[in-house]
């Protein structure tokens, strides 16, 4: 069977290392195991590192190891030139090299807290052609996927 890609962005990727409850550190514990596939890009890597610095510096040391421990790929993130021809996908224009990396790496799934500019907007996942949604929405899918 195919193993399940999960892009993680930053804000899903912060909840798991910052929380030891929920939903996304599930994913990082399932990342661990690996029983599915985490995706992030570099640019999710560096908003991490800046936003834990500010929001939870005594997490800091833990991106690193998390990132390691639940064994995520890091994919390039998109050219310049990618993200202006695709910015088209979604309102916010800092959000189209995240969205175009999930693309390009083939994910199954986007997750995300983002609702502003990922979930409360159903044409970015109708034109990007991805499933989006919180983490726990991810974990639902993989349930319902893992049972039938």
């Amino acid at each position: 069977m195919k193993k399940i890609n999960i892009f993680l962005d930053s804000s899903a990727l912060i909840a798991g290392i910052i929380s030891e409850t929920g939903a996304a550190h599930v994913l990082l514990q399932l990342g661990e195991t690996e029983d599915i596939i985490l995706i992030i890009s570099e640019m999710v890597v560096n908003e991490t590192y800046r936003s834990v610095a500010r929001k939870s510096p005594e997490n800091f040391d833990d991106v690193q190891m998390e990132i390691s421990r639940a064994r995520i790929q890091i994919v390039p993130d998109p050219s310049d030139e990618e993200i202006r021809a695709n910015l088209y996908l979604i309102d916010d224009p800092d959000d189209v090299p995240i969205l175009l990396a999930a693309m390009i790496a083939k994910v199954d799934y986007l997750a995300t807290h983002d609702h502003k500019h990922f979930l409360d907007d159903p044409k970015v996942a109708e034109r990007s052609g991805l499933k989006i949604g919180t983490p726990g929405d991810v974990l639902a899918w993989i349930r319902e996927n893992l049972s039938s």
